[in-house]
């Protein structure tokens, strides 16, 4: 199985992803985000190394975070398109 990488097509999008990741999480911060995240599904993730975390642990912080990011952009989009006519 080949790894994925996740990596911006747009480098300038990136200010822009890390503020809607901080507000789908609900923190102050992009950085802050994982462990907000991380405390709503119940993982003790922490700052540093979390090699002691499943991949179904993981999976859900990533997911959360993802899902919420997918479901924000769809709903922008359609507001958008609304407008439009």
């Amino acid at each position: 199985m080949t790894k994925r990488r996740n990596k911006i097509l747009v480098p300038a999008a990136r200010a822009g992803l890390d503020e809607l990741k901080a507000k789908v999480a609900g923190s102050a911060s992009p950085e802050d985000a994982k462990f907000e995240a991380a405390s709503e599904v119940g993982v003790p993730l922490k700052k540093g190394y979390n090699g002691q975390l499943t991949s179904e642990q993981a999976g859900k912080v990533g997911g959360r975070l993802g899902g919420s990011m997918v479901r924000e952009l769809v709903k922008m989009a359609q507001e958008g398109m609304m407008k439009k006519r």
